[in-house]
């Protein structure tokens, strides 16, 4: 899709209403309810972190977003392919800045490039106990990505044609965070296995975007 269609469609989208539940539900882990009930004490004093899905023209002015995979170690989201973005921090104006400076932080977009269109729904993960506030946000040109060393093992660039295709949904065996192997819907793109919270916002854009295509 060029990046002006692409536009095009997010000036459709901007005031919609979300899908929500119904998106998310579709790549839902099975196993997420009963983490939910686990958590139920918990998730009162849970954290807040923003994420930003940016999209931007390649070289081809065809559409693309920004994901990333984090680096290996002891936490719960090891090696996971997740949007950039990170934890509210007292001294963040809004959530929406938080993932504005985040974005900053672990890709290296500055962030007067980049547009917010769009608040999308909230998805609560249960084993690192946050509230994630996804944003949809636009580069006009494809950004200079320089990835946070520390945290950052990859840059990952999607072809949103590549994920809008029904055959990027999958049904993949995963490591949890417990350390239980489970069965889970996923989107394979660019050959990475993206599922949890991550996919349900995925689930929840393609919902927004498809009917205009």
């Amino acid at each position: 899709m060029t990046f002006d269609d692409f536009l095009n469609i997010l000036s459709k989208i901007k005031n919609l209403e979300l899908p929500a539940e119904a998106s998310h539900l579709k790549m839902m882990p099975p196993f997420r309810q009963e983490l939910l009930e686990l958590q139920r004490d918990a998730i009162k004093n849970a954290k807040n972190a923003g994420v930003m899905a940016l999209f931007y023209p390649d070289f081809e002015n065809q559409t693309r977003f920004v994901l990333i995979q984090r680096k290996p170690h002891q936490g719960v989201h090891s090696s996971q392919i997740a949007f950039p973005g990170g934890k509210y921090e007292k001294q963040d104006q809004t959530i929406e800045y938080t993932a504005l400076r985040e974005t900053f932080e672990e890709v290296g977009v500055p962030i007067n490039l980049i547009n917010v269109v769009k608040k999308l729904s909230q998805v609560y993960i249960p084993p690192s106990n946050f509230y994630v506030h996804p944003f949809i946000g636009f580069s006009s040109k494809r950004p200079n990505f320089i990835k946070q060393e520390n945290e950052v093992d990859a840059i990952v660039e999607v072809a949103l044609n590549h994920f809008l295709d029904d055959k990027t949904v999958v049904v993949k065996k995963v490591k949890t965070s417990y350390s239980i192997a489970a069965q889970v819907p996923a989107f394979e793109l660019n050959n990475q296995v993206v599922w949890g919270a991550t996919a349900m916002i995925l689930s929840e854009i393609k919902d927004l975007i498809k009917p205009y295509i």
